[in-house]
């Protein structure tokens, strides 16, 4: 009880400051849209975007959780610290070498890149021009972001959260500043916004150093002479220099939990260049499919991070830490407490943005060039990806069991799978829904996903639902479901006679009430727990 409660003061903590990166995402993408709108330059800067992303989760958020963290903590905790910081620095020197190569190649290549990534802009030369051109930009913060995991990898070995967590907020802080100047400095403002990109990946890694170095950290060159024996080593790590120890059992631990993650990234970004690739096919799913996705997915990625990113960053030390110590109930019951938390808090969120899809998307970017079509193709997709939402929730709380058992293989094979079940079902929804086709096939495909994970992970580890999990389950539905039927009389028959943005942001607040309210009623169990994240004491 007292993990848990651990649990869910980090969690509001992380929260919060997840609350207000999202928000200036929220202002960034309002920027964007209003001056780019769905139109050729957008969809060029989201695509050349996206390939550095590809491998992202590799490096970012992805290695952080699957191989960083799960063995900092065993180091940190069961051998002496000095043999810590050696990993470290090894860890650090490879992670820049592979990510340095990775982008000098991507930058001499954007073009053949560029041309599989997004096949149907190669009918448009000047978007694929644009395309190729803002690639060569943004390919390098790739490096930056890799960095920036690598240190919050450290941190959150500590339990230290809050500077991970605020980090995206200078991303965004520059990418606004960045568009603000280049829009009347720059003949053609979007590479300003690129350049923006760039300074944000700078200050993001930047604002680690301080928390690193008040723990221990130091940085050390890498000397490239062949081992020397002990007492030399010694030596050489009192001058700062060290040797890049490739045999280190830590390095050969971390590769053996990589490389499956590799795979499996490989699988995820698939996943995401097939919706990129059919999106480009505008001839069948329409002009400015590509932006459409990208702004709805960003709504979607809203209240996943708040509560579903959040939440698995913060239980993974505390998993890890169970599962080094054999403490399978203790693990079983985080995870049990996890489930509850997600659904708790995802399922009304999915309901209201299936309801307020269409009002949500003119609130937040009709406006500038972002007009009444962009809206309908966005609204369209949002929706359908506010299906999934409790899938994504969910599959970000079992991956984050697997890897504090040390399993990245598993995941990786339900990944592929589920990549197969996407794709059949993209090519099956993409002609008669259009973006939305695309949007469902991920939510679809999200929920196969969760289900394989939760039956592999109770055969590796016994049953996680206790007997009154599906009690609890359904209380939770009920009161969703009433929210919904408010929202519908609410807003589209009682307040028609607001201004659309007051009109939502009321209809909000008072289906969450509703919401909260009902599962009073209901007695759900745990509720004041659950409360205590949404507005911590």
């Amino acid at each position: 009880m007292s993990e848990n409660k651990s649990i869910l003061k980090s969690a509001s903590v992380i929260s919060l400051i997840t609350l207000c990166s999202r928000l200036l995402g929220f202002i960034r993408d309002v920027v964007i849209a209003a001056f780019f709108g769905t139109g050729m330059v957008s969809e060029a800067f989201f695509v050349a975007f996206r390939i550095p992303n590809l491998l992202r989760d590799l490096v970012g958020e992805g290695a952080a959780n699957s191989a960083f963290v799960p063995v900092f903590c065993q180091y940190w905790t069961t051998e002496e610290k000095k043999d810590f910081w050696n990993l470290a620095s090894s860890a650090f020197w490879i992670i820049l070498i592979i990510l340095t190569c990775i982008c000098g190649f991507g930058v001499l290549f954007s073009r053949p890149i560029v041309s599989l990534i997004a096949p149907g802009f190669l009918k448009d030369p000047a978007k694929f021009l644009l395309t190729t051109q803002l690639t060569r930009i943004l390919f390098p913060y790739l490096l930056l972001i890799g960095l920036t995991a690598y240190a919050m990898g450290l941190l959150h070995t500590f339990k230290s959260f809050i500077t991970p967590a605020f980090s995206p907020c200078l991303l965004n802080i520059c990418m606004i500043i960045s568009i603000l100047i280049a829009y009347r400095l720059m003949p053609n403002p979007i590479f300003g916004l690129a350049v923006g990109v760039l300074l944000g990946g700078i200050l993001q890694i930047g604002i680690q150093i301080s928390p690193l170095l008040k723990r221990g950290f130091r940085f050390r060159f890498l000397r490239i002479n062949p081992a020397p024996s002990p007492g030399k080593d010694r030596i050489g790590a009192r001058r700062g220099g060290i040797n890049l120890n490739l045999s280190h059992p830590g390095v050969k631990k971390i590769g053996r939990l990589l490389i499956p993650r590799i795979f499996g990234t490989a699988v995820y970004q698939f996943n995401i260049l097939i919706d990129t690739i059919l999106a480009s096919l505008s001839f069948i799913v329409g002009q400015g499919a590509v932006a459409a996705i990208y702004y709805s997915n960003r709504i979607i990625q809203f209240p996943l991070a708040i509560f579903g990113i959040a939440l698995s960053s913060v239980i993974l030390p505390t998993l890890s830490t169970q599962a080094a110590a054999q403490d399978i109930e203790s693990l079983k019951s985080t995870l049990n407490f996890s489930l509850r938390t997600i659904y708790f808090l995802m399922l009304p969120t999915a309901l209201g943005l299936i309801t307020l899809a269409q009002p949500i998307i003119k609130v937040i970017f009709e406006r500038g060039s972002f007009d009444y079509y962009s809206v309908q193709i966005t609204s369209c997709a949002l929706l359908f990806y506010a299906i999934g939402l409790v899938f994504f929730g969910g599959m970000k709380i079992l991956i984050t069991g697997f890897y504090s058992l040390q399993d990245t293989r598993t995941p990786v094979v339900i990944a592929s799978l589920s990549l197969l079940v996407n794709l059949i079902l993209n090519i099956i929804l993409m002609f008669p829904l259009k973006v939305g086709g695309l949007a469902l096939a991920s939510s679809l495909s999200a929920g196969f996903n969760l289900t394989l994970l939760y039956l592999c992970l109770t055969k590796k580890i016994g049953r996680i639902i206790t007997k009154d999990l599906p009690i609890y389950f359904l209380k939770i539905t009920g009161a969703g479901l009433a929210m919904t039927a408010f929202i519908v009389i609410f807003f589209y028959k009682l307040a028609l006679c607001l201004n659309p943005m007051p009109r939502l942001i009321l209809t909000i607040v008072l289906a969450a009430l509703v919401y909260f309210g009902i599962c009073l009623l209901l007695r759900v169990e745990k509720i004041n727990n659950l409360l205590k994240w949404i507005r911590p004491s």
